[in-house]
This record gives structure tokens, sequence and C-alpha cells, in this order.
């Protein structure tokens, strides 16, 4: 029985998930055949994500929506993720592909704190992601765009950051709120109007889920609250506490609130 080996001379590889994999030659390939455009292929989009810091963490909304053109692709689409205990992640753009680099990326940072026994830092975290999206330059020139958006708490701390990335890597940290996805600029500009630095958590809730109605209100490929369909956004805060998904309950009290006072 023949078995795969790691030449006894080759480099040994870092704390990076991506390169061990690429050492055993077991990489996945993400790229697309040359001249293929996202025109050729049914490929769904993730559209609207944005976060906000609060005082104590940040909150983090996406819609469930996903298109595919002109259609409806999923009403049901998880746009938000737990990267690791003290931090999130949300996927705009190609959402196959952002999906995939999710999972990735969370398992590069357990990778990197079972191997080197600490967690990497915010920032550090905010690079690598960075570094990830720089990656796919190729297929985003080929029209599969995917941009994530990215928040945390370091814990020592308590307080919030948020950053958010271009489609060439650029990695930006934003000192009140970050938006992504068709939506984002209709988002941005309400939480121009309501937000305030010193908001309690409840409040952060309330004005996420509001901007994200707002920017339904306004771009088609935004999917709003469905309380017909019970049909809610993805809603997660991060605070010295660690990640949290917010219950249901309080996510749908805050889109009855929102589908009011946004109209």
């Amino acid at each position: 029985m023949t078995q795969s080996m790691v030449p006894l001379d080759a480099p040994v590889p870092g704390p990076s998930f991506t390169e061990l994999v690429r050492s055993l030659d077991m990489a996945p390939d993400w790229s697309v055949p040359p001249g293929m455009t996202r025109s050729g292929l049914a490929a769904p989009e993730a559209t609207t994500v944005l976060a906000l810091r609060f005082d104590g963490g940040v909150v983090m909304v996406g819609d469930r929506q996903a298109t595919a053109g002109y259609d409806v692709a999923h009403r049901h689409v998880q746009k938000v993720f737990a990267a690791d205990e003290y931090s999130a992640v949300a996927i705009s753009g190609t959402a196959g592909l952002a999906s995939e680099m999710v999972r990735l990326f969370q398992t590069e940072l357990e990778h990197y704190e079972k191997l080197e026994g600490v967690r990497l830092s915010l920032d550090g975290k905010a690079n690598y992601l960075a570094r990830m999206v720089r990656t796919q330059l190729p297929l985003a020139l080929q029209g599969f765009v995917v941009v994530p958006l990215f928040c945390g708490v370091e814990p020592r701390t308590a307080r919030g950051h948020v950053f958010t990335f271009d489609a060439v890597g650029g990695r930006y940290e934003e000192r009140e709120y970050g938006t992504a996805g068709s939506g984002s600029r209709e988002a941005r500009a309400y939480l121009r109007t309501v937000y305030r630095p010193d908001s309690d958590q409840a409040a952060a809730i309330d004005h996420a889920v509001q901007a994200l109605v707002a920017a339904a209100g306004q771009d088609l490929a935004t999917g709003g609250p469905d309380l017909r369909r019970g049909i809610y956004p993805n809603v997660v805060t991060v605070t010295a506490d660690g990640f949290d998904d917010v219950d249901e309950a309080v996510v749908a009290a805050a889109a009855e609130r929102a589908l009011e006072v946004v109209s």
C-alpha cells in the first residue's frame, strides 16, 4: 500500500493550516477556467451585512437573502458566523466562495491557537483575512467577488473593533461601523443618522436592524425582515464574555420596531 510522504528535507510549515495542506499537496483549487465569468454561472450572491460598535462590544447583522441575477435564490442564508470565541465574520459577494473562505478562516484560527498555545490578536486575525481576500483577486477579476466584514473584541480592553475590506485585500479599521454588500451604501447612510458610540447593546441591535430595513427599502437584493414567514436577520454580538447569537425572539421584536420606525 502506497502512502503520501513529506520529504525529510521539506520545510516545516508554520502555524498556518493553509501552508500545512499545501505542503502535503492537498490545498483546494479555487481557480476558474480562463475566460469564464460569473455571467456563465448562476452563482448566488450574498448581499448586505453590517457591524457597529457599542459600549462594551460590537453587534453584527446580516440579511438572509441570496440572489441570482434578478431572482431570489435563497431566503434563509446564514451570512454571519463566529470566527472564534471573541470575533465574528460576515460574508457578501459570491456566496459559495465566501462560505468556503469563512470555513477556512475558522480552521486557520483554531489551528494557530493549537500550535502556538495563544490566540491570534484581533489585528492579526484581520490581517490574515485580508491576505485570504487578496488570494482571490484572479477570481474577483472574473466577477466572483468575495468581500467579508470582520469584528471582534480584545478581552483585556472590552472594546469592540470593526474591519472592512475591499476586493483586492485592502483592510480598514472603522471607528464606528462598517457595511458590505449591495445595500451597504443605504445601510451606512442610515447609521450615520442614528449611531451613538455610547449606545448600549439593546440600542445597537435596534439601530443595526433598522439600518438593514433601510437598505432593503432601496436595494432589491437585500432581504428585509419577513414577519409573516418568520424570516429575521442573523444578529450576533461579541463582548468580553465572548461571541453570542442573539435570541430569535429579541431579533423578532427588534425587526417589528424597525419596520415601524423605518418607513
